[in-house]
């Protein structure tokens, strides 16, 4: 319940965001959204204690690490978030288990089984069916979506070296301070938009429900074996489905539902294999 919580938390999130239209600049719409998220984090953290714990040199270099590759998923997600059907960008980030897992095996040398790696060559072909390489279906936003994803995972590489003593609440304050002073620091560039009540109430709810995907991720980390809670996370893809179509009145075509399911079963078969190696 926690995971599919924080997942319906950041898809709602996300759809708040897109809601914006596009009528506030990048780097203004992060700011506003920032400032709020990290004044609410800020106070979760400190009523937990998370500021008096002290983390190490290599710990900090860890969470410095996670916080750049937080700024540039922040930018390139949202940016194709403003321009691309929310399902579209919500499925492509569903190959994370599988890049996480790739990445693990290439960077940090774990073993990967011939099975596993199957799943994974079969999971970026479900993908290539979403983002359809091509003069005709292949976008500029695609390319967003993906590199997003790779800033996603080395953000998670990052994380799961981060020793368990640091607070997670620390490290989600530490990244969402630096995603709001790179945006600020971009935003003396650009010219700010002025914000209607409408705009200023869907960036406050946006900050909240980003928060509260922040908080329940937290909780769920806490409470619950990973490697059984992980698939849960797909069920962020039927909020965006449901989001796309009830506000946005957009159904993603049949090659990207395909590559979707595709890349979801072999994702679930990856934890699947997981959690049998870390029984046996």
């Amino acid at each position: 319940m926690l995971m599919m919580a924080s997942m319906a938390c950041f898809t709602v999130n996300d759809a708040l965001i897109k809601a914006t239209g596009g009528v506030v600049p990048l780097f203004q719409l992060l700011v506003l959204r920032g400032v709020l998220a990290t004044l609410l984090i800020a106070f979760l953290a400190g009523s937990r204690g998370a500021f008096r714990v002290r983390a190490s040199r290599r710990d900090w270099a860890l969470i410095i690490l996670r916080s750049v590759s937080e700024v540039g998923a922040a930018y390139f997600f949202v940016t194709a978030l403003l321009n691309m059907p929310l399902a579209n960008i919500t499925a492509i980030l569903q190959v994370l288990p599988l890049t996480v897992t790739l990445g693990s095996a290439l960077i940090f040398r774990e073993a990967i089984g011939w099975r596993r790696m199957t799943a994974i060559l079969i999971g970026f072909c479900g993908m290539l069916l979403i983002v359809r390489p091509g003069p005709e279906g292949f976008t500029q936003w695609s390319l967003y979506a993906l590199i997003a994803v790779l800033c996603v995972t080395a953000r998670d590489l990052s994380t799961r070296r981060i020793s368990p003593q640091v607070p997670s609440l620390l490290v989600t304050f530490s990244a969402s301070l630096t995603v709001l002073i790179a945006a600020g620091l971009a935003s003396l560039s650009i010219e700010w938009a002025p914000i209607t009540p409408s705009l200023g109430g869907l960036i406050a709810a946006s900050s909240f429900f980003i928060v509260g995907g922040y908080f329940f991720s937290v909780q769920v980390m806490r409470a619950g074996d990973v490697s059984f809670i992980a698939p849960f996370r797909y069920t962020g893809l039927i909020w965006a489905l449901l989001l796309g179509w009830v506000v946005f009145g957009e159904w993603p075509g049949l090659m990207t539902l395909l590559g979707a399911g595709i890349i979801v079963a072999t994702g679930l078969f990856t934890l699947y294999r997981e959690r049998a190696l870390m029984r046996g």
